[in-house]
């Protein structure tokens, strides 16, 4: 899946094909992360089990409330679960029982076969932002986001290596109406890459929608049999399930797509201040999510969502990279997989207006955190900045260019024959140096990561090429990118099924801006 410059040959050619190697434009897609490091867990086994108990207590006594959805109160009735109004108390043990029909790893199919993607297990597969209203880049400032943005952003997460998904709402195309915006945005996930993305859950239809156009895409027989979406069902924590979000699941659930049950957790304001009080929380409103979903289907596939920040008890913004969301978070993937559920979790957090070093150490510590914590699947990977208000340019290819040292931590340490390098040891002895030994000479290439951003000069060249920082060069990789940018190939009459469903859709109804 490389494009490259060809080499030239023959005599003194060597420079020349090195240069060219060098300034090809390549789009390739890392394959998902397989994890060869240990998961790092925080919670003992009594901790476990206590947070356990407490999260059937909640379903029991407390309870969850379904709001305005008549059929899931009826299900869950016929469940045997105890409904007054819109409150559903679980009995102990029923939402767990339900849970055991939800696979522990499934796989999401992609257009293009070599870039899907396993979820679950040992995997992890990176997702770019998702939602916010507002974008902002070096040139234009903070503004809102148009449909335009949206497709930038799509073509930067398709030549971003490390990125091994497109994503939903990389940001909210302003510009379009609302009822509207998920035809545009499900057509350029489809069109202007090949990676798997998510489909609309802002309303039932659209979740339709999505499956509807899917099935242009893949055909009808093979969304029937395989999943093709990953999406995003977020709880109203406390403790409530709206009829927007459980309807989308519905419709994915009923057609074998995946969702992701997340509650939308900002402690102490939408959760305990305690780490285990929010654990206990988390784990209560997954268990009723997961539950929902396989009373729709059982088998259906669902991962477990734990978005995390705290609040500052000065300003009541949210918080991110803090100790106390790293905890949540450890403790949040421990619960996951004593429950055999694939683990959504982490990402490019932080609340910094602009992509300095707060957002830098915000963001490295929301990303390592995901990749210790076993996060399986880890949506906002890149471009969140100000809270997740707004999607960044230079963020983005920021935190793309980071994912590539994920893959590398992943990777653990090898101890093959290669790789404990007696030969080089030998080879060179005490006071030599590595540099033209034999090891050195085959491996690397590949010995190490590289970024393809940061600058590593020496200072002088760094000052004669006009002192960048890290903010400048980014605004020229996402410059570079764009302009660089070779859409995958589609079939032309997929392609104009595709448009035409959109064009009727969207010719169907009047806009609607709210």
């Amino acid at each position: 899946m490389a494009d490259s410059a060809p080499r030239r040959r023959g005599r003194g050619g060597g420079g020349a094909a090195r240069r060219a190697e060098r300034t090809a434009v390549k789009i390739e897609t890392a394959k998902y992360i397989e994890r060869n490091i240990p998961n790092f867990e925080v919670l003992s086994e009594e901790a476990i089990q206590v947070i356990e108990a407490n999260a059937e207590t909640v379903l029991a006594e407390v309870g969850v409330n379904f709001v305005d959805n008549p059929a899931a109160l009826e299900r869950w009735r016929a469940a045997g679960a105890e409904v007054d109004g819109e409150r559903v108390r679980i009995p102990r043990g029923l939402a767990r029982k339900l849970c055991e029909t939800a696979p522990s790893q499934f796989t999401q199919h992609a257009r293009n076969p070599e870039k899907s993607v396993e979820i679950g297990g040992k995997n992890m597969v990176l997702a770019p932002i998702y939602g916010p209203p507002f974008v902002r880049d070096a040139k234009g400032g903070r503004r809102y986001a148009t449909l335009d943005d949206f497709q930038k952003f799509v073509k930067l997460g398709y030549m971003s290596k490390w990125l091994h998904h497109s994503g939903g709402t990389v940001c909210e195309p302003t510009d379009v109406p609302v009822n509207k915006r998920h035809l545009d945005m499900m057509l350029a996930h489809m069109t202007l890459s090949d990676k798997p993305f998510m489909g609309s859950v802002t309303e039932p239809s659209r979740a339709q929608d999505s499956i509807e156009m899917c099935e242009i895409l893949f055909g009808k027989e093979f969304v029937r049999d395989n999943t093709v979406m990953t999406s995003l069902i977020n709880i109203n924590s406390p403790m409530t399930f709206d009829d927007v979000m459980m309807g989308a699941l519905e419709v994915y659930a009923k057609h074998n797509q995946a969702c992701i049950i997340s509650p939308f957790i900002v402690g102490g304001a939408m959760a305990p201040v305690s780490v285990a009080g929010t654990l206990t929380q988390v784990l209560a409103e997954v268990l009723a999510g997961v539950a929902y979903s396989q009373l729709i289907r059982p088998g259906a596939p669902v991962i477990f969502g734990a978005f995390v920040s705290s609040i500052d008890m000065n300003s009541g913004a949210p918080t991110f990279g803090t100790p106390e969301a790293s905890l949540v978070t450890y403790g949040a993937g421990q619960l996951a997989r004593r429950l055999g559920l694939p683990f959504r979790s982490a990402g490019s957090f932080c609340g910094s207006k602009l992509p300095d070093a707060q957002a830098a150490y915000e963001t490295a510590n929301s990303l390592n955190m995901g990749l210790l914590a076993g996060v399986n699947f880890q949506l906002h990977s890149c471009g969140w900045l100000e809270g997740g208000l707004v999607a960044d340019f230079e963020k983005f290819v920021m935190d793309a260019d980071q994912l590539g040292a994920l893959h590398g931590v992943a990777k653990g340490v090898p101890v093959d024959e290669d790789h404990q390098a007696m030969d080089a040891i030998r080879e060179v002895g005490p006071g030599g140096h590595y540099l033209g030994c034999a090891h050195t000479q085959a491996n690397f290439k590949t010995a190490f990561w590289k970024s393809d951003l940061f600058d590593y000069k020496p200072y002088e060249t760094w000052e004669e090429e006009g002192g960048r920082d890290t903010y400048a060069l980014a605004t020229n990789r996402v410059e570079y990118l764009l302009n660089n940018y070779q859409q995958p190939a589609l079939d032309p009459e997929i392609k104009a099924a595709l448009d035409a469903y959109v064009a009727e859709k969207k010719a169907s109804m009047p806009d609607a801006f709210s």
